[in-house]
């Protein structure tokens, strides 16, 4: 059966990083995509970031180019997202997700994709 586990979230001021951590079983990254999105209160489900089965194409959101890195250990069985120079905007609910249906050189943005989802982790930006 296919699972993740989001984990890493947490209270960080303006400018700070984390790590979230997706550990995930069932599957294989060879033919799974995995996307992260992140859900702020009142608001809907927002992809930030992906990576295509096989890890060959990555995407980032414009919002966080440049600030926010995707990244896997196959060893591990975990995804990670490097969040760094966080804003209060980027206050939300992240969760990983996985799908077996896409082509393999595509990620999407799209909830929609994504047949699996963690239970998500909340963090905090603020001072």
């Amino acid at each position: 059966q296919l699972q993740l586990v989001e984990s890493g979230g947490g209270l960080v001021q303006p400018g700070g990083s984390l790590r979230l951590s997706c550990a995930f079983s069932g599957f294989s990254l060879d033919y799974t995509a995995i996307g992260w999105f992140r859900q702020a209160p009142g608001k809907g489900r927002e992809g930030v970031s992906c990576f295509s089965s096989g890890g060959s194409t990555t995407d980032y959101a414009d919002s966080v180019k440049g600030r926010f890195t995707i990244s896997r250990d196959n060893a591990k069985n975990t995804v990670y997202l490097q969040m760094n120079s966080l804003k209060p905007e980027d206050t939300a609910a992240y969760y990983c997700a996985a799908t077996t249906s896409l082509a393999h050189y595509f990620c999407s943005f799209s909830p929609k994709e994504y047949a699996y989802w963690g239970q998500g982790t909340q963090v905090t930006v603020s001072s």
